[in-house]
């Protein structure tokens, strides 16, 4: 074999093995890379918090023109809950979840911002082992006006500690899913902890700036977390035509997007998931 012939093949060796060696990262992406029911590209989840006039005025019959579902965390202390019962029971029976919000609302007065945190519902106040109780009664009520078991939760201001002490150890195995951090975009499904799933909480925003967001997620192939409060009234509003436009867009784009309760997309996601 002369110089020249063996420099070639130690040459396209080199190639061969760099070739394979790209063929095999690609295969572990495919591997790894998560896919959502009929080959949509991202999951959205259309939250609703504290139990709100405006939801069952505004967002539930937006959610229904649009064939969507979403998600309203209860809280069951809440007068709206007491005067419009019937309301919420038909919301969930026609797929629309309820979930746990906690009975009182109770937040970190210490933290910056809170001045209108009561004293009686400061959560620095509180034990753990209140927190559960309360947390595990909540469930019960929920389970007395929906019939069902399963259940998501929201931490009221995505607050951990009670009293200095994590609680949401204490209570997440009562739970398909959490959310609990600041962040609207999953950055990898994968890598999602279902007990600390971010969230975005749009406030005065417009319909193109909430859709700009599922299309991020979509880029990544991941999930986009909506946690709405007031939609056309009561606090932390986003305008009942910000949030229908986001709903009509969705709504055409149903072969990109899955729009589900949070329940039904974290049990697809655990199960999916590959860690």
């Amino acid at each position: 074999m002369n110089i020249m012939n063996m420099h070639s093949r130690i040459a396209l060796g080199f190639i061969l093995s760099g070739l394979l060696s790209v063929a095999s990262v690609y295969a572990a992406d495919a591997a790894t890379a998560f896919t959502w029911p009929n080959g949509q590209k991202a999951a959205v989840s259309l939250s609703y918090d504290d139990a709100l006039n405006s939801q069952l005025d505004h967002a539930i019959p937006t959610l229904n023109k649009y064939g969507l579902k979403g998600t309203f965390y209860l809280q069951l202390s809440s007068p709206v809950i007491d005067q419009r019962l019937a309301e919420w029971r038909a919301a969930a029976a026609t797929g629309h979840e309820l979930g746990n919000h906690t009975l009182f609302h109770q937040c970190s007065k210490s933290q910056p911002g809170r001045d209108w945190v009561e004293a009686h519902r400061d959560l620095d106040q509180l034990t753990v082992a209140q927190m559960k109780d309360q947390v595990r009664m909540a469930n019960t009520m929920l389970y007395a006006i929906d019939g069902k078991r399963e259940r998501t939760f929201t931490a009221p201001c995505i607050d951990k500690n009670a009293g200095g002490q994590n609680y949401i150890d204490a209570v997440k195995s009562e739970f398909v899913a959490i959310k609990l951090e600041s962040g609207g975009v999953t950055p990898d499904m994968n890598k999602l902890d279902p007990y600390a799933v971010g969230v975005a909480f749009p406030t005065g925003v417009t319909g193109q700036q909430l859709i700009d967001i599922v299309k991020q997620a979509a880029a990544k192939g991941t999930m986009a977390n909506f946690t709405f409060h007031g939609v056309g009234g009561d606090h932390l509003m986003v305008s009942a035509e910000a949030h229908e436009e986001l709903l009509k867009y969705l709504s055409a784009n149903k072969n990109i997007y899955w729009v589900d309760t949070f329940v039904n997309e974290m049990k697809y996601v655990k199960a999916h998931q590959q860690k």
